[in-house]
């Protein structure tokens, strides 16, 4: 019986431990051919309520900021930095400063030098880091590749 009781409590430990695998941040991509030559590639997050990620702008001391890395290609290059909206700014506590960050869902724009009439995708690496109220999570790196519209 006592055999019996400890597999019980160690299974539902286990599952406890599973559901706290926390994803409060997806990722969608989208492009568009603005002519021959250039397009933009649209980085979207939709973010779960409560949580928000950081701007592209956040001072050093502060949380690990979004950011885009774009793969080198001979199709394309990156024309400029990549564009956010306004973000919200506020202080926070836990950073003693203050920083700016998105709630919801954001929309980052990069503009894209089609180098190569068979361009297909833009690929890269994003790198973002999550926070609530209450917590931090570890920064997180996506890989990404968006297909260009003809």
């Amino acid at each position: 019986m006592k055999k019996l009781s400890f597999l019980a409590a160690l299974f539902v430990m286990c599952t406890g431990a599973f559901a706290q695998i926390e994803a409060p941040v997806k990722w969608s991509y989208a492009s568009k051919k603005i002519n021959s030559t250039e397009a933009v590639v649209f980085l979207k997050a939709t973010i779960q309520k409560g949580w928000h990620i950081y701007s592209l702008n956040v001072k050093d001391g502060g949380p690990i900021k979004t950011s885009f890395t774009f793969t080198p290609s001979k199709e394309y290059s990156v024309i400029g930095k990549t564009s956010e909206p306004a973000p919200i700014t506020r202080y926070e506590k836990v950073f003693s400063m203050n920083v700016s960050y998105f709630e919801n869902t954001v929309v980052f724009q990069q503009k894209i030098r089609l180098k190569s009439p068979n361009a297909s995708a833009v690929k890269g690496k994003l790198e973002y880091m999550t926070c609530n109220d209450m917590k931090c999570l570890p920064p997180e790196e996506v890989d990404f590749s968006i297909p260009l519209g003809k």
